[in-house]
Parts: structure tokens; C-alpha cells; sequence
């Protein structure tokens, strides 16, 4: 038990050691779930922006990473998120999402956005990109959680049930339809580029059980995917993670 604690202790971590966002953000209500805007103050052609996950208390942590929020300013893309709290990527809380993506959509936002999940915003962004592939321009994840069977079920197995609304047994007899690592060929077939950094270390999300298996299985299905392995680190907040030139260029270069 007092090992659960420490994992999802750490989990929780990254999101809560951020610096205050900077500027104001707009926060409107869809379907009564607080989404947060940080809209560039001079949007690039298409209004691009960037769809983080999680944002947790109406907050979009990553606007407080100096690096990312300046470079994706600069470059006009904007920066959002739509908090459902502690989801794990049901088509439920899915469905979700896809009601705040019709709500940026019509305030003029592109119609392909790219996601970026941090640790178990990785699944949330996941679990919505695969039953969604026409509607994503890129996928980034940072230390993202990518497999079902990983953390989900063996440290969040409280929350991932509540969210899909399942007993243990029946997910786990249905899991393959429902994890990401198992429903790729429709990203790969409108040929979605991923991104990862992930640590070799990271024994809370560990990169063997996730990224590695991602971008094995999104390449055997003709998908790119790019990775930055920082060897020694795990799961923590850190310049190799959140000062990472090769993500900063991959966003503005599929934001075109």
C-alpha cells in the first residue's frame, strides 16, 4: 500500500511542481467542464494550437514551462485544454473531449490540432486521437502513458474503472479494444507524426511498457514516430523534459 501511495504520488508530481501560468487565460464552460485558453497574441495562418492533457483544476500546467509557452507563442500557436478531471480515455470521457474539440473548432480554432499528453494525459490524448484520426495534426507525449495495462490498471485501477464504467474482469477481457497500443491503423493511415521523451529511468511510467511499445506497434503499421530516450532520468520535472529543442521543433514544424 505504502508503495501505491509513493507511485501515484509521484505521478501527480510533474503536474504540481509547475511554475504560476503566466499571463490570463480565458476559461469558458462546455457541457458544464471549464476549458482554459491561452490564445497567441497573433495566430499563426490557420489558428493552430496545441491541445495539452491533463488540465486539472481548470489549469494548463504546461503554460507555465517557459520554453514551450514562449515558443509556441512566438510562432502563433495557441494553447489550450478541457478539464474532465481524473479520466483515463473511455469513449465516454471521450466523447467528452469531442465536444470541447467542436467548441474550439467554432470559435475558429484549426480543425486539426495537435495533442500533447504529459503522463496520463498521454492516454487521455491517445484514447481520443485513435478514434479520432482525421481530426489530429501531430501527437507529442511527454512521459506519456500509452498502455492500458501499465499504470492505468496496475496504480489508477480505481479511477480507470470509474471511467469506464466496467468491472476489472470485463475491461480487462475488452482491453484491446479500448487501448491505443491496439488501435492504431487509423493514424498511421492518415499518417499522424508522433513524438515522445521519455526517460530510460522512469519507473512510474516506465518506457518499456509504453512509448517503446507505442512507437514499435505505430511503425509496424507504417506510422512515424519519433522518440528522444533521456537516459538516467525518470519521471520528474526537468529541463531534459520540459527545455527539449527537438519538441519544440517538432510542434512548429507539423503546426504548418
Amino acid at each position: 500500500m505504502r508503495f501505491l501511495i509513493l507511485i501515484t504520488t509521484l505521478l501527480a508530481l510533474p503536474l504540481l511542481a509547475q511554475e504560476p501560468s503566466p499571463g490570463k487565460a480565458e476559461i469558458f464552460e462546455v457541457e458544464g467542464h471549464k476549458a482554459v485558453l491561452y490564445a497567441a497574441p497573433t495566430s499563426a495562418e490557420g489558428k493552430p494550437w496545441v491541445w495539452y492533457a491533463p488540465t486539472l483544476k481548470a489549469g494548463v500546467s504546461l503554460a507555465g514551462q517557459k520554453m514551450y509557452f514562449e515558443a509556441f507563442m512566438k510562432a502563433g500557436i495557441s494553447l489550450a485544454g478541457f478539464d474532465l478531471g481524473e479520466v483515463r480515455g473511455s469513449p465516454a470521457s471521450s466523447a467528452k473531449f469531442t465536444l470541447f474539440y467542436d467548441a474550439m473548432v467554432k470559435r475558429g480554432f484549426s480543425a486539426k490540432p495537435i495533442l500533447l499528453g504529459q503522463s496520463r494525459g498521454g492516454m487521455m490524448t491517445l484514447a481520443w486521437a485513435f478514434r479520432n484520426p482525421d481530426k489530429i495534426k501531430a501527437w507529442v507525449g511527454i512521459y506519456p502513458v500509452c498502455n492500458l495495462a501499465s499504470w492505468p490498471l496496475k496504480n489508477s485501477k480505481s479511477q480507470t474503472l470509474a471511467d469506464y464504467a466496467l468491472p476489472e474482469a470485463e475491461l480487462v477481457a475488452r482491453l484491446k479494444e479500448f487501448n491505443p497500443i491496439d488501435n492504431l491503423a487509423g493514424l498511421a493511415a492518415h499518417k499522424v507524426p508522433m513524438f515522445a521523451v521519455h526517460g530510460d529511468s522512469d519507473v512510474v511510467v516506465p518506457y518499456d511498457d509504453n512509448t517503446k511499445i507505442l512507437k514499435e506497434r505505430y511503425e509496424a503499421a507504417a506510422g512515424s514516430f519519433s522518440v528522444k530516450i533521456v537516459l538516467g532520468e525518470g519521471h520528474k520535472v526537468g529541463p531534459s523534459f520540459f527545455e527539449c529543442q527537438e519538441l519544440v521543433d517538432f510542434v512548429l514544424k507539423h503546426a504548418k
